[in-house]
């Protein structure tokens, strides 16, 4: 057994954002083995202090290029509840669209270009535009599909600027929900179903590593939760939006410029593959049978098969997404204004699932409807605990593989979380003491 080990991944590729690999044994002792985030703290909550319910959801959505739509309609519904804003159930429908359209994006950007060229020991996408020109073909069209939906739906693909508190500034034409419909079953379902035998192929590279560990997402009784549901934890049950912060419990570790999260256990996993896990009986027909296909079973212990539960995902965002389509038609269109009278002041708190799992969002607005206090949990700051434990038992278990390989497997377990590093990285509170 190798007893001397010495690894440090500076800026890891393939993620967003900035985050090193730091493992470290020394005669045969496990001293470290860590993802070390060493992004700047970005402040948002510090910035939403004073500012307008109407301009909450417009910041929040730059927290992220990648995750902005998730930020804007968590950020919506956290408002509509501190200032008891009714919405409709069209606007709804149309905000589970959106999030149906940004999974899509966020997903497919993931699984073919960050994920697949781990599979195929690749440096990156592009030689495979040699190599596989159809799949990554494939992998642009579905992403511009998504994109697309965000455009007509939201106004923009990146940064919304239709969904407001209360309802939409505009929103769609019949003519553009039908053509949407028309390009997700004439483009989308084949490629979905080519997407699933292109993971088949590639499921071979993927580690067979597990760790059993608490899983945490929305569940939903009627549904595959991402816009409603209950806080679902594999170990501790459910609980209402209102415990999110029994459930997170953040704390601070030296390594991170992220705070770390923990609740029943020494760390928890959110995400597609937490998700799956809480919410598989709930899948489409034909996202379950996808997931039959990939081998994804529920209990899933393996972190590397979230990049597996995000296909599955996609399958069932294109499903319901016609569904969602059919729903609006068939109810007809309203031209609807946004409700944007407060009906009270106070504390608000929205949960909703985004690509990389479960955000949560808590504003304090005083009766000028200005927010005194903000509050921003983000998914991957929740994850990062949990990867410093999966590393501390995957090392031992592969210390004896060559150092190449070993950090070619620590590089995939963290990208096999899809980590939007930027987004963690928040305000810490500091007294100073004279």
């Amino acid at each position: 057994m190798k007893q001397n080990l010495d690894i440090k991944v500076k800026h890891l590729t393939r993620v967003e954002g900035h985050g090193n690999i730091v493992v470290n044994m020394n005669s045969g002792k496990l001293e470290k083995a860590q993802l070390e985030i060493v992004e700047a703290p970005r402040y948002f909550e510090a910035m939403l202090k004073g500012r307008s319910f109407h301009e909450a959801a417009i910041i929040t959505s730059r927290i992220c290029g990648i995750c902005s739509l998730g930020h804007q309609i968590t950020s919506l519904k956290a408002t509509e509840n501190a200032l008891g804003l009714e919405v409709s159930n069209q606007t709804i429908l149309l905000r589970k669209l959106l999030i149906h359209g940004a999974l899509i994006q966020s997903n497919i950007l993931h699984a073919y270009f960050l994920a697949a060229p781990d599979f195929l020991n690749a440096g990156s996408v592009f030689p495979l535009i040699n190599t596989h020109p159809d799949v990554v073909v494939r992998a642009l069209r579905m992403k511009r599909l998504a994109n697309d939906i965000g455009d007509i739906i939201s106004g923009r693909a990146v940064h919304p600027i239709t969904p407001v508190p209360g309802g939409f500034t505009k929103i769609p034409s019949e003519a553009d929900l039908i053509e949407i419909k028309r390009r997700l079953i004439e483009e989308a379902l084949p490629d979905v179903n080519a997407t699933v035998e292109t993971m088949q192929a590639l499921a071979g590279a993927i580690p067979n590593f597990t760790r059993e560990t608490e899983y945490i997402s929305l569940k939903n009784d009627n549904h595959y939760a991402m816009y409603d549901g209950k806080i679902s934890s594999t170990y501790t049950g459910l609980y209402p939006d209102s415990e999110y912060l029994k459930i997170t419990n953040e704390f601070i570790v030296p390594h991170s410029s992220s705070k770390h999260a923990k609740n029943n256990r020494s760390s928890y996993m959110v995400g597609a593959l937490a998700r799956f896990n809480n919410n598989h009986d709930k899948l489409l027909p034909e996202a379950a049978l996808a997931a039959a296909a990939l081998g994804l079973v529920a209990p899933n212990y393996n972190p590397y098969m979230n990049t597996i539960a995000q296909v599955v995902e996609v399958a069932h965002a294109v499903y319901d997404s016609i569904n969602i389509i059919d729903t609006l038609l068939n109810d007809g269109l309203k031209n609807e204004k946004p409700n944007q009278s407060p009906t009270k002041y106070g504390t608000g708190i929205s949960v909703t699932e985004v690509p990389r799992g479960i955000l949560f969002h808590e504003y304090s607005y005083d009766r000028q409807g200005r927010i005194t206090a903000a509050n921003c949990i983000i998914p991957t700051g929740q994850n990062l605990a949990n990867i410093d434990d999966d590393m501390k038992k995957l090392v031992p278990e592969i210390i004896d593989e060559a150092t190449e390989e070993i950090i070619h497997k620590l590089e995939m377990l963290v990208r096999a979380y899809d980590p939007c590093i930027s987004c963690s990285v928040h305000i810490v509170d500091v007294e100073f003491v004279d």
